[in-house]
């Protein structure tokens, strides 16, 4: 969320929050940037989610160093996303935060591809997301064409 778009009949309190560069996991992908700047705590923006949405609201928080993990676990967050961290220090980080929060999720996300995938597998990691799945698979046609009683379908061809 970068400030410039506002947000489309968004509930009051992600309009009036949205704004926060780590409350991009607190809010639905689909909402618009917004034109405002807010002071908010990590806190605040944990309890707000937790508000506005319902009781199977899992709310997780993107985080970039130790530091910001323990502010999100601490801060109620169900799920610490671990992002664009070295294998080594993904694995010190996440044993640390799983040390003084076990309950609290921690994934790994960011550069993980399938020819590194071991290197970021570990005890203390629950969930690795690997954009590349989504970003590099290729379309399928799923269509349905529907043809007239007693007329001869005509296969497609793929073009490249």
């Amino acid at each position: 969320i970068d400030g410039r778009t506002k947000l489309p009949e968004a509930d009051p309190w992600v309009q009036r929050h949205a704004a926060r560069p780590w409350l991009r996991h607190l809010v639905p992908s689909s909402l618009q940037p917004c034109d405002f700047l807010v002071e908010l705590t990590l806190r605040e923006a944990v309890q707000g989610a937790r508000q506005a949405a319902d009781f199977a609201l899992k709310v997780e928080v993107e985080c970039s160093s130790l530091q910001e993990a323990v502010e999100a676990a601490e801060a109620g967050a169900d799920l610490v996303l671990l992002d664009n961290f070295r294998p080594e220090e993904l694995h010190r980080t996440a044993a640390a935060l799983k040390a003084r929060f076990p309950g609290v999720g921690v994934e790994a996300s960011g550069g993980i591809t399938l020819g590194n995938l071991p290197q970021f597998c570990g005890p203390h990691i629950d969930v690795i997301s690997l954009g590349m799945l989504t970003q590099a698979a290729p379309a399928l046609d799923f269509s349905l064409k529907l043809f007239a009683e007693g007329a001869t379908p005509v296969p497609y061809t793929h073009r490249t």
